[in-house]
């Protein structure tokens, strides 16, 4: 007995992206592969040789972060007192990827870690990144992600731009005068 309704087809379905497939077997590889390439360098050597060197790699990993962040804030601190933006190409968030690399546990990771420390590679990496982002924010779709990301400012429900300023003009400054009124639309 059908009921009329009609039963959602495998073709209403999005394709399935090639990120979404090769991603999971792309991470089970490499889990594998640093397993793999630890137990070699460990036969080769000893196990106490493998502990030190994921321990030098934990401890430079760090190291790096917290000058990485610590540059990003002055950065950070000195264009908030400028008054203009941050200034961008400084290197900070590859450093900080190149340490979070090195703190995992595994000597790919680690070889990648040390790669992103260099800063010609940082360069590179940096300008590729901008101009990918900068191309997909180009090609992007109405009520896509990269849409919301060139709208810069807020819409009200309805669609209407809503721009304004708050000031406050209260008599005797910042001091509670009490319950305020409920808002209404």
């Amino acid at each position: 007995m059908t009921t009329g309704a009609s039963t959602p087809s495998s073709a209403a379905r999005p394709p399935r992206s090639r990120l979404r497939t090769f991603l999971p077997l792309g991470i089970a590889a490499w889990l594998v592969l640093e397993i793999w390439l630890l137990t070699v360098v460990a036969g080769a050597s000893s196990g106490l040789t493998v502990f030190l060197l994921l321990l030098a790699g934990f401890v430079l990993g760090a190291v790096v972060i917290k000058r990485a962040g610590r540059r990003a804030f002055q950065n950070l601190s000195q264009a908030v007192q400028q008054g203009t933006a941050p200034a961008s190409g400084g290197g900070s968030g590859l450093m900080m990827l190149g340490g979070l690399l090195l703190m995992i546990p595994g000597l790919i990771s680690d070889a990648v870690g040390l790669l992103l420390l260099i800063p010609p590679v940082q360069q590179a990496l940096g300008r590729y990144a901008e101009r990918t982002v900068e191309r997909k924010l180009r090609k992007a779709a109405p009520g896509t992600l990269g849409d919301a990301f060139q709208q810069a400012r807020m819409h009200r429900p309805d669609g209407k731009v809503v721009q304004g300023e708050v000031i406050r003009d209260e008599p005797g400054g910042d001091a509670p005068q009490g319950p305020r009124p409920p808002l209404t639309h």
